[in-house]
């Protein structure tokens, strides 16, 4: 068991282009967003593990002895398999909550005990450790939150535990992890997911490990070759929305019309591949022109999303707001509110830039500058990271 402090981040995530369709079978672009969860992990002696989520107002500890006691023969060493209701309800016992809760606090608290158990399992007693999760990315906003989360639980138990090495060289202040050993935190963090969402598709967690830009389509990631990080305001409107019931919408809207849904999904689909297209050269040499088609794009694909019928009032605001700065925006994930991306060209003045997040922010959205295309989980030193969120990990000794 390694014996020194770990400090971990995983980044959120947007999709660039194929939300809704990829619910029929078309391609979608997911991209990591440099909006990231930090995590950071200390051995004690105290004979406790403690988990403490400042974002959602969570601290808690266990003896260790007890959770020793436990009978965690469901949790078969190497065998990452799926929960079953009656595991769930056990970890629930050991959390210390009633039957019936089921909110994204505790199910938080589950993902953790349940990644500390399986992984831990393999030490010859169970350590004594304290974790602090901190996040820059708001919960709840389909933003990719919970995968960050779970990466970075699985990424730091498996190095604590010596099933990964740590790869983080002196003198560096940040290190990645190679591709076999990425792997496995990435099968590890899926669990940690299905403990949260139940039937998660897999992807939020891939982007969050691996970081940059990947493709899904019916089930398969693959990585594109690694884009340059494009700078965005994300922006958050605030207004709620159910990801269910919009899906419903578009297929109902779907058995309705179809001869003129299908065309839209297909043409969806075209913009997903151009865009494919056009990162992959950008990866080689980015260009000024490749910012224009990326416009054209999103301009386009937000025209599909209103006719598919997943726009809203929030989001047309969004797009008249940045269009009168000479920008261009459209929805990310489910729509019918939630977030927006609005690209920014690298030829873009300062002052435009904050009219314009002044002009969204007056609008009662969140806004944050940021980028897409960041790095996957990295492990860091104390002093790269910076004071905000040193603060929020609390003491880093």
């Amino acid at each position: 068991m390694l014996s020194q402090v770990l400090l971990v981040s995983a980044p959120g995530k947007v999709i660039l282009h194929g939300e809704h369709a990829v619910v029929h079978g078309k391609v979608a672009l997911a991209v990591a967003l440099n909006l990231r969860t930090f995590l950071r992990l200390q051995p004690q002696n105290s004979g406790k593990v403690g988990l403490r989520l400042p974002n959602i107002g969570i601290q808690q500890t266990w003896d260790v002895a007890k959770l020793q006691l436990l009978d965690t023969s469901f949790l078969e060493q190497g065998d990452v398999t799926a929960l079953s209701p009656e595991q769930v309800e056990k970890l629930k016992e050991v959390a210390g909550f009633s039957k019936d809760s089921s909110n994204h606090d505790c199910l938080a608290v589950l993902a953790f005990l349940y990644l500390y158990l399986s992984i831990c399992r393999s030490q010859r007693a169970l350590p004594s450790l304290d974790v602090a999760v901190w996040s820059e990315l708001p919960t709840g906003a389909g933003l990719g939150s919970s995968a960050a989360y779970s990466v970075c639980l699985a990424a730091a138990l498996l190095t604590a535990c010596e099933e990964i090495p740590n790869p983080l060289k002196d003198g560096e202040a940040t290190g990645r992890w190679t591709e076999e050993n990425l792997e496995l935190i990435n099968k590890w963090a899926f669990q940690g997911e299905r403990v949260i969402h139940g039937n998660p598709s897999g992807v939020d967690n891939a982007v969050s490990t691996w970081g940059g830009a990947l493709r899904y389509q019916q089930g398969k990631v693959s990585s594109l070759k690694r884009p340059p990080a494009l700078k965005i305001l994300l922006v958050n409107t605030k207004v709620p929305r159910s990801t269910k019931a919009l899906v419903a919408g578009v297929r109902n809207r779907m058995l309705k019309f179809p001869e003129i849904i299908a065309p839209l999904l297909a043409s969806i689909d075209a913009i997903s591949l151009e865009c494919e297209r056009v990162l992959g050269e950008m990866a080689a040499a980015p260009a000024l022109e490749h910012y224009l088609v990326l416009e054209e794009l999103i301009d386009m694909n937000q025209h599909h999303l209103n006719a598919l019928g997943v726009g809203h009032a929030s989001l047309d605001q969004l797009c008249q707001v940045t269009t009168a700065h000479g920008l261009h925006s459209k929805l990310t994930g489910a729509g019918g509110g939630g977030c927006g991306i609005t690209l920014l060209r690298p030829d873009l003045e300062r002052p435009e830039v904050e009219d314009t997040k002044q002009a969204l922010t007056s609008c009662g959205f969140d806004c944050w500058e940021t980028s897409i295309g960041a790095p996957g989980i990295s492990i860091h030193t104390a002093a790269s990271l910076d004071t905000p969120v040193r603060q929020a990990l609390g003491d880093m000794r």
